[in-house]
């Protein structure tokens, strides 16, 4: 999945991403402040989708992550993301992933827990925390858990399949989509902790 989305991606910075990244730095915007809009932006959309407005929801959503790639493209355009920066970037984003998963389990919740997409959508927030925080714990020790099939894009274009579905009129799809994500989310945590494993210095050869 993660091939199958890479190879978009790059256009999009390519053609996207890069120019509106030098504009926003032109006009003495910068990658902070970006990643602090995208977080307030996603918390809007949350509080919509919440609501049961899951297709306003959901497109809000979908775009402010999408800051997510617009301020890393501005810091490397600037010369480097700061320590600060990416301590801002890591913290927004969690915040940002809590509140989805929030607003899911709300509106899950308040229209009768249709196929248990409740569980699912707790599945996956503390699956997905944790495949953040393995990466994290992984790199601070110098090891390398950069692998998986459920990163953070993947992760929200899931959830906004399911919501489309959902704004579509089928009551399935974001239940659906969760129970996959619950699935590949826990996948990826036992993919990075073995490659991490196995990038260990002295680690047996499986």
């Amino acid at each position: 999945m993660a091939k199958i989305v890479q190879v978009p991606a790059r256009a999009v910075v390519a053609y996207g991403v890069n120019p509106a990244a030098r504009f926003l730095l032109r006009i003495g915007v910068s990658p902070d402040a970006v990643t602090i809009a995208g977080t307030v932006g996603v918390l809007i959309g949350s509080y919509l989708g919440a609501q049961g407005q899951l297709f306003w929801g959901t497109v809000i959503v979908t775009a402010c992550a999408l800051t997510d790639v617009l301020d890393g493209t501005m810091a490397r355009l600037r010369g480097g993301s700061s320590r600060f920066g990416a301590l801002l970037d890591s913290s927004m984003d969690r915040i940002a992933d809590g509140a989805v998963f929030g607003a899911v389990v709300y509106y899950l919740a308040s229209v009768g827990n249709p196929y248990g997409g409740v569980v699912a959508a707790l599945i996956s927030l503390v699956a997905g925390q944790v495949v953040s925080y393995v990466k994290a714990r992984a790199q601070s020790l110098g090891l390398n858990a950069d692998v998986g099939l459920a990163e953070r894009l993947e992760r929200l274009l899931i959830v906004g399949i399911g919501g489309l579905l959902g704004a579509a009129g089928q009551r399935w799809g974001l239940p659906a989509a969760l129970w996959v994500l619950s699935v590949l989310s826990v996948i990826t945590v036992c993919q990075r902790l073995i490659h991490a494993r196995r990038t260990e210095p002295g680690a047996p050869v499986a």
